[in-house]
């Protein structure tokens, strides 16, 4: 990407944004071919250039799942840099973004869980609870990260959460996920015993199988 159109991306200016389309129609096209690219979507969620960046959502849909170099898609760069404004309106383009995996398979409600930011996390499972289904590389459900992670409201909002949602799935994944092994052969009471936290027991649903 041209010192341009990383400024235009940089600073949010559509205007330029536009001029350089005009001097190449094809400069998009050119990076979509690229499969690992950090492109002015990546930069302005970033930044949080809200109206840049939903005018680059609109110009290049694609661009708002594509992973960067260092595997992180739009709503994970938004989501690192604390920008809930550019979290939410990429969510109203499309709530499956929240399951879009980057590195070591981690989503965007991976992070927020193992970053312990439960408003963030709320707001996810509320637009696609589905991606409480999603596990890391090494098999790990968002309970594993909660705990491995220390994040303990972080586990109590998801625990909590499950037996409150409306989800067809809602009574599986409390069955499943909650007894789910990780590579390492630990559920989520292992991880809790291995590092010595009482606190995750207590909360933990006394009808699960484990």
């Amino acid at each position: 990407m041209d010192e341009d159109m990383i400024q235009s991306a940089q600073t949010g200016d559509i205007n330029l944004l536009y001029e350089l389309i005009l001097n190449d129609p094809y400069v998009f096209q050119r990076i979509d071919d690229v499969p690992f690219f950090n492109t002015q979507l990546h930069v302005a969620a970033s930044a949080g250039h809200i109206e840049f960046m939903v005018e680059m959502v609109k110009l290049k849909p694609t661009f708002a799942r594509k992973l960067n170099q260092a595997g992180f898609s739009t709503m994970h760069l938004a989501l690192q840099n604390d920008r809930t404004q550019a979290v939410v309106r990429l969510l109203r383009f499309d709530e499956g973004l929240v399951r879009v995996k980057g590195t070591e398979d981690l989503t965007p409600l991976h992070h927020v869980v193992q970053t312990g930011n439960v408003d963030p996390l709320i707001k996810l499972l509320a637009v696609c609870p589905e991606a409480i289904e999603d596990v890391t590389v090494r098999d790990e459900t968002v309970f594993h990260l909660a705990v491995k992670n220390d994040m303990f409201e972080a586990f109590q909002v998801l625990v909590g959460w499950l037996p409150r949602s409306c989800h067809e799935s809602a009574d599986r994944w409390e069955e499943e996920l909650l007894s789910w092994v990780d590579i390492g052969g630990n559920t989520v009471l292992h991880i809790a015993a291995i590092r010595n936290r009482p606190r995750v027991y207590a909360n933990f649903p006394n009808q699960v199988n484990y």
